[in-house]
């Protein structure tokens, strides 16, 4: 009976996969530093040629001035400054709301709240205590400060079958501590 041959007769071991990966490793080593150099510019291979020194001109050069400060003209004079005109304030421009609703129970303020969702404009709910009627939910849409905003958004809710009423609020001008 013959004895089967080995695979590996006539190599002196390793294997081919190995061989193959360093190989790859070393090609692509060289080419990525080749890149590298011709990208910047730089050639390691190229001698340097010297440039011949150019002659300096004979005239020497003048430095500039300096400038020069005069001491009491730099400082402001013993007059009294002028203060600037004082400014009058504006009136803050009113903002508009469009309040689609006031509802008791606060189920009812989230169900047009998230009607109004649907139909893309953004609400916002104000829970107030109304002296001798109790607590209401104001569902309310906005604030808008120019009217076409608000008659544009009008047009929308009332071609939904939402009704609305417009609120002006002027914000206050005093500050508060």
């Amino acid at each position: 009976m013959a004895k089967p041959a080995s695979r590996n007769r006539g190599r002196s071991g390793g294997s081919p996969i190995f061989t193959g990966v360093m190989i790859g490793l070393i090609v692509g080593a060289v080419l990525a530093v080749g890149v590298a150099l011709w990208a910047t510019g730089l050639n390691p291979f190229k001698t340097a040629k010297p440039t011949p020194a150019q002659p300096r001109p004979t005239t020497p050069e003048q430095p500039d001035p300096a400038p020069s400060f005069d001491f009491y003209k730099v400082l402001p004079s013993d007059r009294p400054s002028e203060l600037p005109p004082a400014t009058t304030p504006r009136a803050p421009a009113p903002r508009y709301y469009l309040q689609a609703g006031a509802f008791r129970n606060p189920a009812d303020a989230d169900n047009l709240k998230a009607q109004l969702a649907l139909l893309g404009v953004e609400a916002m709910i104000q829970t107030s205590d109304v002296p001798g009627k109790g607590v209401f939910h104001r569902v309310r849409v906005g604030p808008y400060l120019a009217m076409n905003e608000v008659d544009r958004t009008r047009n929308l809710l009332k071609q939904n079958d939402i009704p609305t009423t417009l609120v002006k609020e002027v914000p206050n001008t005093q500050e508060t501590p």
